[in-house]
């Protein structure tokens, strides 16, 4: 059985039921026998959906297929089918085909267009997808759709994942309540070119698509574009945001609305990298002093990523010495003689030098807790940036040494 990340959450949210949208799941077989493997939610008609998603240069199928459905019609109702076990990524025209059958086959049994199916998959990289095992689950699926099976969906999307990650905002605008529910899977080969996982967010807000999407590009860029848990990419990433419009509250231009999804997006965010592969530590990196946004943005990732912080987190060990070394290869401007850095609540370093005040206990005693936070002032301006990542562990490699067998 597999161990849950001691950073997981207690439980599983209640998530409001988002009229509009119906889940239903399925035990296909597509890499392991018994296991709940696929997710299809049906979204009524009229629904906007937007989509952000990774900009690898060997994202699989279904990511380009998503790509080229985002903006279409969606009048006559949409759906989303994902399967874990098999990314159906590098695997050349087969890997469409398999994608042209499943959304074929969804639509049908939906009375729905090909062109308003979006379909994820996840898994293994470089096999073919067994994708009539999928097709042969959806008559069992289609007449098990209920809207209240939402964590259901979220489990079986997961792959190395210890646990489901679920978030859920419910808001009153205007005097009327609007909720927001989203689930991701997320574990392993996280870095931010996008979203560095799969992630589902469905409310019931009415908004145009145009609207939706900017709405989502920037919020990614706050969120599942600020986190790392290995700084390795996924064919596969993806972001769909289905808005029913059912509540009947206009949230274009809302500054609650979109606050109440950033938190949404920034909670699930935070899961995936509580869920990092093999981590027991959550570290909160956070660059200021910078000359610009982008340089903040490089010496944060260069911390968030470094494998000789990443491990020192890891033993418990406030080996500041790393942090310096990290911010000197990231090619930001910095002041060594400024730099100055904490760890939590203690200065560590300050003017290029060990500060007068900290001493070794209070920095080994601080890397003991389990949420971390460490803060590095650059010297040379004012922009900042915060990211999220983990320690890295041998669980890391015990999880990805035999990730295939």
């Amino acid at each position: 059985m597999t161990k849950i990340s001691p950073l997981a959450p207690a439980n599983f949210p209640e998530l409001p039921i988002i009229d509009g949208v119906q889940f239903a799941t399925a035990s296909a077989g597509v890499k392991y026998p018994g296991r709940t493997d696929v997710m299809l939610a049906a979204i009524a008609p009229g629904a906007t959906i937007a989509g952000v998603f990774t900009r690898s240069a060997t994202r699989a199928a279904s990511v380009l297929d998503c790509q080229e459905k985002i903006g279409g019609d969606m009048s006559k109702g949409a759906a989303i089918l994902v399967n874990s076990g098999n990314a159906n990524a590098f695997t050349g025209a087969a890997g469409q085909a398999s994608v042209d059958r499943i959304c074929a086959a969804v639509a049908d049994r939906l009375n729905i267009p090909a062109e308003a199916v979006f379909t994820s998959s996840t898994g293994v990289i470089g096999e073919v997808l067994p994708d009539q095992k999928i097709t042969d689950c959806l008559d069992q699926l289609t007449a098990s759709l209920s809207p209240a099976t939402q964590e259901d969906a979220a489990r079986a999307i997961m792959t190395t994942d210890t646990f489901p990650k679920g978030a859920s905002r419910t808001l009153h605008i205007n005097g009327q309540p609007v909720s927001i529910n989203g689930f991701a899977k997320g574990s392993g080969m996280i870095a931010p070119d996008m979203a560095t996982m799969l992630v589902y967010i469905f409310t019931d807000a009415r908004i145009s698509q145009p609207n939706l999407q900017t709405m989502l590009g920037n919020l990614t860029n706050q969120t599942f574009n600020c986190i790392t848990v290995d700084s390795d990419t996924s064919t596969s990433d993806a972001l769909i945001c289905a808005a029913t419009g059912t509540s009947g509250v206009d949230v274009t231009q809302n500054q609650e609305f979109t606050e109440g999804l950033q938190q949404v997006m920034l909670d699930l965010a935070h899961q995936v990298v509580q869920d990092g592969e093999g981590a027991t530590k959550f570290l909160t990196v956070e660059v200021t002093g910078a000359r610009n946004e982008a340089d903040a943005r490089k010496v944060a990732m260069s911390i968030a990523n470094s494998p000789l912080v990443k491990t020192a987190v890891a033993g418990e060990d406030p080996n500041w010495g790393r942090i310096v070394m990290a911010v000197g290869k990231s090619g930001a401007a910095a002041d060594r003689d400024r730099l100055s850095i904490w760890f939590g609540p203690h200065l560590v370093a300050e003017n290029g030098w060990v500060a007068s005040s900290y001493t070794e206990e209070a920095g080994a005693s601080y890397m003991q807790q389990a949420k971390l936070h460490i803060r590095t002032d650059l010297g040379v301006g004012t922009a900042q940036t915060t990211v999220w990542t983990c320690d890295l562990t041998h669980g890391y490699i015990e999880i990805n040494a035999d990730y295939r067998s």
